[in-house]
């Protein structure tokens, strides 16, 4: 089924022929039967599934990380509260498996009914109260299907009831509602919200919420990367280039930043969180216009979730606790994708529950869990006069006025790093991701143009974490920490930088080395200091890593504490009581 407001052309894979709708006795399977009794359409696309040779999928309420094993996958889970399905199915001949979106339309075809309700729709347009702002978009536009619409086959008799079921036109001509049936009416209103207020063909994978990221890279197939199954090929196909820069037109004016050929490129924030990236136009680029959107997650991931994942492992969370609970300075670097805002924000669980944290981005994506927690977003402005942007920099400066414990930085990428650094030395607690793949790059980056921060302040900078994609024992591909470099000081007669590696990943065996046991500087002369260890006995701040270590595995696997806010209850009432 195509948009009428788009119409790019949706390829179905398998390419199911039709069939007559098997019983609900046939499916074994009782939470699948349930989900087909409920909606209909799923029950009609099983059939068509089974009808072309492919057997009843799986049906999965809820997916888990251990789901990635499955080699030939078949299986349905829901998404979303409107009645869709995703059917994830196996592709024996490419790379990919194919992302099949079952949405209550899958099986109807209401091209046509759908260009006669909005033909009515605007016929009578003068004679329907418009669209007021402050009321839901939603309800005024299926109030106007309603009005256009009848799900009665026959009139009934007598002139009043004849009459419902006629509409008046704005030049006084009456003509006869649309007659549909229920499946037809419920499939119209489903379309004009998935269309006209929600995301359109798109809406589906927004709601799904085990996708990370969604991307068109021009004509052909949308590609998804899913948080279980990796790399996706949807069902949703563009064709036709004409079609496909329609599709990011509108896309565009859905999120306020209109794309031409003057301006091709639109960046935005979906009204969830996420972010998306437009190019429109086959002057910049040769396949099509493309976008991409990089989901939100509602609920961040935490610390025991990383765990779960491979990213860290117990020690280096008892590490860096100490680190952030005790102000230390801390990048979060790596490659695009490999993971570091969300470790930065599950970090922030080791924040002192009573701090006072400004956050500052370009687009929100970080969820402070503090009560006194002021989030600042960098404003941009869509004209070439840019007196009107409030950036990174002007928000960094106007934070050191406000007097926070903690300053969170989504991303460095400029001067504004050197203000960063400036607030370092004013002793307030910088926390910020930053791009670089190894501790030289980091160090090249920041002392060079545009942040040129003087390399006597290097070492402001207390600890940076280390992240990368990369490829595991067992052949998959994973994210991890790959490296915790703690920043000693510069060296004036060498002319370099004393670093000192406290964590090491060593991938042959995917593990962890605390390669700065009894040689942590940062622990051994700050944290123990801060932690009132005496200096002739300052080793001892090692058994508190154990310590804190031992803790958060018992709150994980014996506790099963795994939730990002129920991980930050359980650490604050234990620093409160003096246990953490």
């Amino acid at each position: 089924m195509a948009s009428v407001e788009t119409q790019p052309i949706i390829e179905s894979l398998p390419d199911l022929g039709s069939s007559e709708t098997m019983s609900l006795e046939e499916i074994r399977h009782e939470a699948l039967r349930a989900a087909c009794e409920e909606h209909p359409h799923l029950l009609e696309y099983i059939s068509r599934l089974r009808a072309s040779g492919f057997s009843i999928p799986d049906y999965r309420p809820v997916l888990s990380r251990k789901m990635a094993d499955i080699t030939e996958p078949n299986l349905v889970y829901p998404a979303g509260t409107d009645g869709i399905f995703i059917h994830i199915l196996h592709d024996d001949s490419g790379d990919r498996h194919n992302y099949i979106p079952i949405e209550p339309t899958t099986s109807l075809d209401l091209s046509g009914l759908m260009r006669e309700v909005e033909d009515a729709c605007i016929a009578v347009s003068e004679n329907i109260p418009g669209i007021n702002p402050d009321h839901d978009r939603k309800e005024h536009l299926l109030s106007y299907v309603d009005q256009v619409t009848t799900e009665q086959e026959i009139a009934p008799p007598g002139v009043l009831e004849k009459y419902l079921h006629f509409l008046r036109r704005s030049d006084d001509i009456t003509v006869p509602k649309i007659k549909v049936n229920q499946r037809e009416l419920a499939g119209i209103k489903y379309l004009f919200i998935r269309d006209k207020v929600r995301m359109g063909l798109l809406d589906a994978l927004i709601l799904d919420p085990y996708i990370e990221d969604i991307s068109c890279s021009g004509l052909g197939a949308v590609f998804v990367e899913h948080k279980i199954f990796k790399s996706l090929k949807s069902t949703i196909v563009f064709s036709n280039l004409d079609e496909l820069d329609d599709f990011v037109i509108r896309l565009a004016e859905r999120v306020r930043q209109p794309i031409t050929y003057r301006k091709p490129i639109a960046d935005a924030t979906l009204p969830d969180g996420s972010r998306i990236n437009i190019v429109f136009g086959r002057d910049v680029s040769k396949r099509g216009s493309n976008f991409s959107v990089r989901k939100f997650s509602e609920v961040p991931l935490s610390i025991f979730d990383m765990v779960e994942f491979g990213t860290v492992d117990y020690q280096m969370l008892a590490y860096l606790s100490l680190a952030v609970s005790n102000g230390m300075n801390i990048f979060v670097s790596g490659e695009s994708a490999s993971g570091k805002t969300a470790l930065l924000n599950a970090l922030t669980v080791f924040i002192p529950p009573r701090a006072k944290v400004i956050s500052i981005e370009d687009t929100p994506e970080l969820q402070v869990p503090h009560q006194n927690w002021i989030r600042e977003v960098v404003q941009t402005t869509r004209s070439d006069d840019t007196s009107g942007a409030v950036t990174t920099f002007d928000l960094l400066k106007a934070a050191l006025r406000q007097r926070p414990n903690e300053i969170i930085v989504g991303e460095i990428r400029g001067k504004e790093g050197n203000i960063a650094f400036q607030a370092m030395q004013t002793g307030r607690s910088v926390m910020a991701t930053f791009h670089a793949a190894s501790i030289e790059k980091l160090i090249q980056r920041i002392t060079g143009d545009p942040i040129n921060v003087p390399t006597t302040y290097i070492d402001n900078l207390n600890i940076a974490v280390l992240m990368g994609i990369v490829r595991l024992p067992n052949g998959k591909i994973g994210r991890r920490v790959t490296s915790i470099a703690e920043i000693v000081g510069w060296d004036s007669l060498s002319k370099s930088f004393n670093i000192a590696e406290a964590f090491r990943f060593d991938q042959a065996t995917d593990s962890y080395e605390f390669t700065g046991y009894m040689t942590s500087y940062i622990m051994e002369f700050k944290i123990a200091l801060m932690l009132g260890i005496p200096a002739n006995q300052k080793t001892r701040i090692y058994a508190e890593v154990q310590k804190r270590a031992t803790i958060l595995e018992r709150l994980h696997k014996e506790k099963g504490v795994t939730g990002f806010y129920e991980v930050l209850d359980v650490l604050s009432r234990a620093q409160k009581e003096g246990l953490f």
